[in-house]
């Protein structure tokens, strides 16, 4: 068993596991369980990574506030890694998001502030530089900071590499939130395993990418509010209504071999196989990639290799619809069950 420092050192490093009752006959299909870092998603990394990065190049002072805009993951990554250092921490979430996601920033410190959920992802991040530039707090800016791929870089890529080494990675399938890791991940694919094929999925009600139009960040950084390929949508941390400067880039330097569009349906349902048919307790994001995956390997030939990246634990999700139909509350075929022997019988518990 290993030792270490401070909690921060345990994050990366995840596994990559091996589906069998779900994948086609002959296909080798596998998921990268981004759960297993400490705060039980993929933006731990990043929280890591871009603070870390602020540290060493004198931008974020000791005991300075840390704000950042977040549908929750980056920001429960950032209050375990803000807790840890000492920063004091203020996130700027939509009222929208999981109640759970607010619970436990609050848990770990941080001060969550809730912004009008018809303001969408624009108006979490104008909020945030409102209050950064009003109180001198350092921001994050996730969907722009080059930390952000560059720590993904560093370990998600070379944690595939090194997990395939010896084989051929025919696919690696992503979804997007800031573009991150698909830009991180994407382009150390690209130099390394250049046969790699790079499959991003993005939700059917909002195929930004997919679209055409053009990308939404403006020239000094800031998003600009109503991409016309937006809806709502269920897969949260996916997709704002923007396209972030670190996915566009992605898109700029042809990191992006094909695209998938994954709807919300599909994305539950996925979620839900992986728990039941395989004992991997996923969020919805980590649904829909999955679906995706399964789409490729359909149609691929026997011995393929796919690689699916599943961004969080299904515990953020407790209050969405994912868990719609999952009763807290006994169900007929249970009380039979408890019925079937004597002991306690006549007075089943509801």
């Amino acid at each position: 068993m290993a030792k270490y420092d401070n909690i921060l050192d345990t994050v990366g490093n995840t596994p990559v596991v091996r589906i069998n009752r779900l994948a086609p006959e002959g296909v080798n299909l596998y998921v990268k369980v981004e759960a297993f870092n400490p705060l039980g998603s993929i933006k731990d990394r990043l929280a890591l990574g871009v603070i870390e990065a602020a540290e060493r190049s004198g931008e974020l002072k000791p005991g300075q506030t840390v704000i950042e805009a977040t549908s929750g993951n980056t920001g429960i990554g950032l209050a375990m890694v803000c807790a840890a250092k000492g920063y004091p921490l203020v996130v700027v979430m939509a009222d929208s998001f999981s109640v759970e996601r607010r619970r436990l920033m609050r848990f770990l410190g941080a001060k969550v502030l809730l912004s009008p959920a018809a303001h969408r992802a624009t108006g979490m991040i104008e909020k945030t530089v409102e209050l950064a530039e009003a109180h001198g707090w350092f921001m994050t800016r996730q969907f722009e900071n080059e930390a952000n791929p560059d720590y993904h870089s560093k370990t998600t890529a070379q944690e595939i590499l090194r997990d395939f080494e010896g084989e051929q990675l025919d696919y690696w399938v992503t979804g997007y939130g800031t573009g991150g890791t698909l830009k991180g991940v994407g382009r150390v694919l690209r130099d390394k395993s250049p046969k790699t094929k790079i499959v991003v999925c993005e939700p059917s009600d909002a195929a930004l990418v997919a679209s055409g139009a053009p990308q939404s960040y403006s020239p000094d950084g800031a998003p600009a509010a109503g991409h016309p390929a937006w809806k709502p949508h269920p897969m949260q941390g996916w997709t704002p209504d923007f396209i972030g400067k670190l996915t566009s880039d992605a898109v700029d330097q042809h990191l992006v071999d094909q695209l998938l569009a994954i709807s919300g349906p599909e994305a539950l349902r996925h979620s839900q196989d992986l728990a039941k048919k395989e004992g991997i307790f996923c969020g919805i994001t980590s649904g829909a990639t999955f679906a995706g995956a399964l789409a490729i390997a359909a149609s691929a030939p026997k011995g393929t290799n796919i690689l699916a990246m599943l961004p969080d634990t299904g515990e953020r999700y407790l209050s969405t619809p994912l868990f719609t139909d999952v009763p807290s509350e006994m169900t007929e075929e249970e009380r039979a069950i408890y019925r079937s022997t004597p002991m306690f019988a006549e007075a089943t518990p509801a």
